[in-house]
């Protein structure tokens, strides 16, 4: 059990931060917040250019149209946990058969590492890239997908080797629902019933939550998926 600032080099991002964005970084920033709260649908091309104070224009020049503009805000969000993603399976695998726990592990904290990274921003990144990975739409979905695919398939193949016990069909069952619990949590879309204690969110304390989500996850796993 480790700290994820320990466990991902460098801790936070040691980029060096311009006074001013740019038109790009605004239109990317703007875009990450808009389409977390109010998805890719529901948020116009036209309510992101004026919170960015630029125009149509600027995002056909950068970008060439609102889905470019998304895929690129994908891109940026998941280049980095992608590869700590890769970095931890390769470790894993070059020591040996990694356990079911480790590969969880390996792929959750890297999730949730994204509110530590991008400091005041983390929290919106975490939701955008929640709320894009379940788009209603299944074109958005895909393109999200096309970010995240190689390497997720890797861990699903990994999972199924340390799961032996298990059919595919059961460790599939249960990847999925692993990458949901992942995303509502990055999304903070998760509502509680009333009574019960509102708990740890990502936004205040990624680490204890990737624990507890760990454990759950694990046990889920190890006794929740059929022979």
């Amino acid at each position: 059990m480790g700290c994820l600032s320990e466990q991902w080099p460098g801790g936070k991002e040691n980029s060096v931060e311009t006074p001013v964005e740019s038109t790009r970084e605004r239109l990317l920033n703007v875009a990450e917040q808009r389409f977390g709260e109010g998805g890719y649908e529901g948020t116009s091309l036209r309510a992101i250019t004026v919170a960015a104070a630029a125009n149509i224009a600027a995002v056909n020049y950068h970008f060439g149209s609102k889905e470019a503009l998304l895929r690129a805000a994908v891109s940026r969000a998941m280049a980095p946990v992608n590869t700590e993603r890769r970095r931890r399976l390769d470790q894993l695998e070059a020591s040996g058969r990694p356990t079911q726990e480790q590969l969880i592990r390996a792929f959750i904290e890297p999730g949730l590492e994204l509110v530590m990274r991008r400091g005041e921003r983390g929290a919106v990144v975490a939701r955008f890239i929640g709320r894009i990975a379940f788009d209603p739409s299944q074109r958005i979905r895909e393109l999200y997908a096309a970010e995240s695919d190689p390497i997720e398939k890797r861990y699903l193949a990994a999972l199924q080797a340390a799961l032996p016990h298990a059919t595919p069909e059961a460790v599939g069952f249960g990847y999925v629902n692993m990458l949901g619990l992942l995303a509502l949590h990055q999304s903070q879309a998760l509502s509680r019933p009333s009574g019960i204690a509102p708990g740890v969110t990502v936004a205040e304390d990624p680490g204890r939550l990737a624990e507890d989500l760990i454990a759950f996850l694990v046990a889920a796993f190890d006794r929740g998926l059929r022979p």
